[in-house]
């Protein structure tokens, strides 16, 4: 039969259990001086675990085109003499295949220079400039101001044709409001430019923003390429649209069609 054992057989017993656990729980060890690493070379979960670092992914900013700074580079630039233009010009005569030397050709080559240096000209205007001069006293007026169908002209920078339209730009004055006239030179600064429509559009709002410090900016541009007219497709008639919205009018979908409601409402 089991025998019952006595008190001091059971402490005996107890004593050896705690004994063993001891051991047991040393060579287990969290990490000491003489065991750093403690637990026998294993991790310590109960020692604070250094967050591993997040990866931020750099963010990726499309360069712009030349074309879509306010002021080209090309600018600072020598220009070459009027005497070498019109030689250029002599010599796009002669790979058309007729003769610069006729009588109706003999002055071309100097209209051609001639009228480049209108045609081109906002590459000598500063458009910033033209928006310096704020007016102040308007009897706290804030609410939007719309000038549209403003006519324009300018070139395509892929085949040098023309292109047309109409510019209609509104913004929300803060400081003060600018000439009305000044709002149609600026249109005028970077249409007659080697231009695309889109950058157009683009520069004319930014521009704005940047020197008047408005509460918002819209810009549509809607024009006829006739490099789509005359060569390639040869459709005649086609009209493209390019807007930009900036500040309030970007942030709300309500001021949008505002603004365009406005440019549409002929009456």
């Amino acid at each position: 039969m089991y025998a019952k054992p006595d008190s001091t057989t059971m402490t005996a017993r107890v004593a050896r259990a705690g004994d063993a656990m001891d051991a047991a729980l040393k060579s287990l060890s969290y990490p000491t001086a003489d065991d750093p690493k403690g637990l026998n070379g294993m991790r310590n979960d109960n020692a604070p675990v250094a967050a591993a670092p997040v990866p931020v992914r750099p963010v990726e900013v499309a360069p712009q085109p030349p074309s879509a700074k306010r002021v080209p580079d090309g600018i600072a630039l020598a220009r070459p003499s009027r005497e070498e233009a019109e030689a250029a010009v002599r010599t796009l005569l002669r790979w058309a295949g007729d003769d610069p030397t006729r009588e109706g050709l003999i002055d071309t080559p100097a209209r051609v220079v001639k009228a480049y240096d209108q045609l081109f000209g906002g590459y000598r205007q500063d458009a910033d400039a033209l928006l310096e001069r704020v007016f102040e006293e308007v009897e706290g007026y804030s609410d939007v101001v719309l000038v549209r169908d403003i006519p324009f002209y300018s070139h395509c920078e892929h085949h040098m044709v023309p292109f047309m339209g109409l510019a209609h730009i509104a913004y929300y004055p803060t400081r003060g409001v600018v000439g009305l006239s000044k709002l149609a030179r600026v249109v005028d600064t970077f249409a007659r430019r080697l231009q695309t429509q889109e950058t157009m559009t683009a520069q004319i709002a930014d521009v704005i923003e940047s020197i008047l410090k408005p509460r918002g900016v819209a810009v549509m541009v809607e024009a006829e390429h006739l490099c789509m007219a005359m060569r390639g497709v040869q459709k005649a008639g086609v009209s493209t649209i390019t807007t930009q919205f900036k500040g309030v009018f970007k942030a709300d979908p309500n001021e949008q069609v505002r603004f365009l409601t406005l440019v549409r409402n002929k009456g």
